[in-house]
C-alpha cells in the first residue's frame, strides 16, 4: 500500500497510542533527520523514527534525498523495513533495494506477505529476482503469483487464508484460525473447502464467535459468496469490491479451486491507482509518470501527446486559412474564434466526464451507449440555446459588424457546436471501451483538439454560407 504526501504522520501520545497530529512530517523534521543522517546519528534517527506507523516512515523516505533515504532504510530495523516496502510505490520501492545484498533482501521478502513479496520482486531486475526465489521461504508460492499479469486477480493476491473443511466444528475453525493469526494478516473469513480443494463456502469470524462450538461449519456456512477468477482485471475487482462492500475477495480457478484472497487494502490501492492513471490519460500523459522519474523519463512520457496537439492546432490554423475569404469579408468572426473552442471543448469534457466516470465504475454498460447519447443531446441543445441567446444578445447590444448575420452565424455555431461536441464526449469514452481502451483518454487532448477542428469548420462554413 502506497501513501499520500498529503497524508498526516500519526504519532505516539502520551498513553503510549498513536494519534494523528501530534508529530507531523514538516519540512523542519525532514531538515532536522537530514542533519542527523549527514552526522551519523543512527541512535537519535531510528528514536524519531521508532513511533510512526510504516506509511508514514515510506512517506518521511519520500521527502528525503536520495542518498539519505537509502542510509535510513538500512538502519530501519527488518520487520519494519519489511512492512515499509509494503507501503511505497514500484519505482521509489525499487530504487531504495538497489544495492542491497542477497541475504538482506531475502531477510525483506520473507517477512512480507506473498501479494506483497510478489510485487517488491516484480521491481527487482530479473537477474536478482532469480537468484533471490530460490532461497525464499514460500518459494512455490511466490513463483506461481510471478505468472500472473501485475493487473489481474492473481497479480494483487495473497495466498495467505485461513482455510477449513465443511465437518469441522467450529472449535476445530476458531483453532485453525488461531493457528493461522501470525501468518495471515488481517483475518476477516475463513475459507471452507472440500476435500478437492473447492471452494464450496465461507465462515465470518463473527459466525466463529456466536455460534456453539460443536456446531459442523457446514450446518453455518454461507454457500452464496462472491468470488472472482484468477484472470479478472483489478479495476474489475474494485467494482465489485465497492459494489458489494466487500472485506475480502477469494480468488478461484476455471474448476472454483482456492488460490487466494484479495483484502481491502490491496483494493484501495487499485482504486487509487487506477483514478490516479485516469487523471494522467485526461491530462494527456501517459498514465504511468512518477513523482521520482528524472527529468527526461518525464519529458518522454509528455512529448508525444505534446506533438500531438501541436499538430491538431496546426490542422485549426489549416481550417482558419481556409476560409480566409469569409474573414476577409467579416473580420469580427475573428473574435469569436475563441469562443467557439471553449464551447466546443468544455461541452465535450462534460458529457465525457460522465461517461467515463460510469464506464469506471460499472454503473455504464457498453449497451447504454445510445440511451445516454439521447439524453445528452437533450441536455446540449438546451445548453445550446441558453449559450447562444446569451452570446447573441451580447452581440447585439454591442453592435458589432452586421448585426442581424453575426447575431445568425454564432446562434447556429453555438447550437450545432453544443450539438457535436456532446455527442463526441459522450460516445467516444464507449467507442474506446468497446475497443479495449481507457475510456479516460477521450478527455485527453487529442480528443479536445478534434474538438476544436470540427467547432472551427463548423463555425466558417456556416458563416460562409451567411456572408458570402
Amino acid at each position: 500500500m502506497a501513501t499520500s504526501p498529503s497524508d498526516p504522520a500519526p504519532s505516539v501520545s502520551h498513553d503510549g497510542s498513536r494519534s494523528s497530529g501530534l508529530l507531523e512530517l514538516d519540512e523542519s523534521v525532514v531538515d532536522d533527520i537530514v542533519t542527523l543522517l549527514a552526522e551519523g546519528q543512527r541512535g537519535m534517527v531510528l528514536n524519531l523514527v521508532a513511533d510512526l506507523y510504516p506509511a508514514d516512515v515510506a512517506l518521511l523516505l519520500r521527502h528525503l534525498p536520495a542518498e539519505e533515504a537509502k542510509r535510513l532504510f538500512r538502519w530501519l530495523p527488518p520487520e519494519v523495513a519489511s512492512d515499509t516496502l509494503a507501503e511505497m510505490d514500484d519505482a521509489f520501492r525499487a530504487s531504495l533495494l538497489e544495492g542491497l545484498s542477497q541475504a538482506v533482501l531475502t531477510d525483506l521478502l520473507d517477512a512480507l506477505d506473498t501479494d506483497d513479496a510478489v510485487d517488491v520482486l516484480a521491481d527487482l531486475p530479473d537477474e536478482v529476482a532469480l537468484q533471490l526465489l530460490p532461497d525464499l521461504e514460500d518459494t512455490e508460492d511466490l513463483a506461481e503469483l510471478l505468472e500472473y499479469g501485475e493487473e489481474t486477480a492473481g497479480g494483487i493476491m495473497a495466498r495467505e487464508y485461513v482455510a477449513v473443511t465443511p465437518d469441522s466444528t467450529l472449535q476445530e475453525a476458531t483453532e485453525e484460525v488461531r493457528r493461522h493469526a501470525d501468518d495471515v494478516d488481517e483475518i476477516y473469513t475463513a475459507y471452507v473447502i472440500d476435500d478437492e480443494g473447492v471452494l464450496v463456502g465461507v465462515v465470518s469470524l463473527k459466525q466463529l464467535l456466536l455460534s456453539s462450538a460443536s456446531v459442523l461449519v457446514r450446518d453455518i456456512m454461507n454457500t452464496d459468496f462472491i468470488s472472482v477468477a484468477v484472470d479478472v482485471d483489478q479495476e474489475e475487482i474494485g467494482q465489485i469490491v465497492q459494489r458489494y462492500d466487500l472485506l475480502s475477495v477469494p480468488v478461484v480457478d476455471s474448476d472454483g479451486c482456492m488460490l487466494g484472497r484479495i483484502t481491502i487494502d490491496d483494493v484501495v490501492d487499485v482504486i487509487r491507482d487506477e483514478a490516479a492513471e485516469d487523471i494522467q490519460l485526461m491530462s494527456g500523459l501517459t498514465g504511468e509518470e512518477e513523482t521520482i522519474d528524472t527529468a527526461f523519463e518525464v519529458s518522454r512520457g509528455r512529448l508525444p501527446w505534446l506533438i500531438i496537439g501541436l499538430v491538431g492546432s496546426g490542422l485549426s490554423g489549416v481550417v482558419i486559412g481556409s476560409f480566409e475569404g469569409t474573414l476577409q469579408q467579416a473580420v469580427v468572426l475573428a473574435t469569436f474564434i475563441p469562443v467557439v473552442t471553449a464551447m466546443g471543448g468544455n461541452a465535450a469534457v462534460q458529457s465525457a466526464a460522465i461517461a467515463v466516470q460510469g464506464l469506471g465504475s460499472g454503473e455504464l454498460w457498453l449497451t447504454d451507449a445510445f440511451r445516454r447519447l439521447g439524453k445528452e443531446m437533450l441536455v446540449a441543445l438546451l445548453n445550446g440555446v441558453v449559450v447562444a441567446a446569451l452570446l447573441c444578445g451580447t452581440v447585439a447590444a454591442l453592435g458589432l459588424g452586421d448585426v442581424a448575420t453575426l447575431v445568425a452565424t454564432l446562434g447556429l455555431t453555438m447550437l450545432c457546436v453544443s450539438l457535436v461536441a456532446t455527442t463526441n464526449g459522450a460516445l467516444i469514452p464507449f467507442m474506446l471501451t468497446w475497443v479495449g481502451i481507457d475510456p479516460a483518454s477521450a478527455m485527453g487532448p487529442f480528443v479536445t483538439t478534434l474538438n476544436d477542428i470540427i467547432g472551427l469548420a463548423i463555425y466558417f462554413l456556416i458563416a460562409t454560407a451567411l456572408y458570402l
